[in-house]
């Protein structure tokens, strides 16, 4: 890797030459300009302001813009002429917990790589200091033009800088907040809980950039001459969806993507069907077909059964009605002639009354 910077860590008397080098790299897809009308590149050209000729970069230095407009020049040799101990050092000025520094001041990642034979050795010395220590170390340098800060740490076998942004850089949170008001239960709580839990971990190395693949294949379908493949168009636009419901559904797909089997010792979340508020006024709180043939069968079924037990208020009815009072009636005499004629105590004499009763 070709380095950026070559200066030294200063580690309080201790110097260890070092060679900065890029620790990332961009792999996203660059385009060129072009003009719309014969496909020619545009490029852009500097030119001088004064005379409108074109620049080279040989000829084109740094100015500072004052307050009236004009121009004053600064040389490379102005810059490094600076009284700044932090030109060619990297300064160490403190030692902290790695938790300590805001990741929002992170910046820029670099590798630091001893510079020559003799810098193995106080090199090696601050790696395992630092990793020891379990700290990172604050340190100040120059680079570009300003002075900056950075935070040293051990990676593998590799002391790392991240270049970081000033504390006076960091804007304040202002107005990103949810306005006051909005409270959370904790049902909502507990299932956002249980969808973090069944997430789980994720090996960083299995990542990739989808969007850098698919802007690939399209420029390789295009250059082949063919049509490129369209993704299919999603409906999206504000939809008021039920939180709770949204979280179940939630739970239950990420457990269908790793297996389908629920953790050790947990249980299976209880999972609704997901519908907007949105849908049901659409549809007017109208249910689905399974539900509403299932209550007519079962409303019908109580119909028939109540007209078996409960007499209607038809003629048919009335007299059937008129029928089995009548039919009463005569059982009860016959009943009742049958115990007066019928001598007590007397065996076999059971069946004439009850031949007489039937006649």
């Amino acid at each position: 890797m070709r380095s950026i910077w070559n200066g030294a860590i200063s580690f309080g008397l201790v110097s260890i030459p070092v060679k900065l080098v890029n620790a990332t790299e961009n792999h996203s897809v660059s385009f060129r300009q072009i003009h719309l009308t014969d496909g020619g590149r545009v490029r852009y050209r500097k030119v001088c302001e004064l005379d409108g000729e074109e620049v080279t970069a040989a000829d084109i230095g740094k100015a500072y813009e004052g307050a009236d407009g004009s121009m004053i020049p600064i040389t490379d040799e102005d810059l490094g002429s600076l009284p700044l101990p932090t030109a060619k050092t990297i300064e160490i000025v403190a030692f902290v917990p790695a938790d300590s520094i805001d990741p929002l001041q992170m910046d820029a990642a670099y590798y630091l790589s001893a510079n020559g034979v003799p810098a193995a050795k106080p090199y090696t010395l601050l790696r395992e200091a630092l990793k020891r220590s379990r700290k990172v170390a604050v340190a100040k340098y120059a680079l570009r033009g300003r002075e900056r800060l950075g935070m040293l740490r051990v990676v593998d076998d590799v002391i790392a800088m991240h270049g970081l942004l000033w504390p006076d850089e960091i804007r304040a949170p202002e107005g990103a907040a949810p306005e006051a008001g909005v409270k959370v239960r904790d049902a909502e709580l507990d299932l956002a809980d249980a969808l973090m839990a069944t997430l789980g971990e994720v090996d960083m190395d299995s990542l990739h950039d989808d969007y850098r693949e698919a802007v690939e294949e399209l420029v390789a379908a295009k250059a082949a001459g063919e049509v490129p493949r369209r993704a299919e168009s999603e409906e999206s636009g504000g939809k008021v969806i039920d939180l709770i419901a949204a979280l179940e559904s939630s739970v239950r797909a990420a457990k269908e993507a790793r297996g389908g089997e629920p953790e050790e010792g947990g249980e299976e979340a209880p999972v609704a069907k997901v519908t907007s508020i949105a849908d049901r006024k659409m549809s007017g709180g109208t249910r689905s077909p399974k539900s509403s043939d299932a209550k007519k069968s079962t409303a019908g079924a109580r119909k028939t059964a109540a007209k078996k037990s409960a007499p209607s208020g038809g003629t048919g009815a009335k007299k059937k009605a008129t029928g089995r009072s009548t039919a009463a009636k005569k059982t009860t005499a016959k009943k009742t002639t049958a115990k007066k004629t019928t001598p007590k105590k007397q065996s076999g004499a059971k069946s004439a009354p009850r031949k007489r009763a039937s006649a």
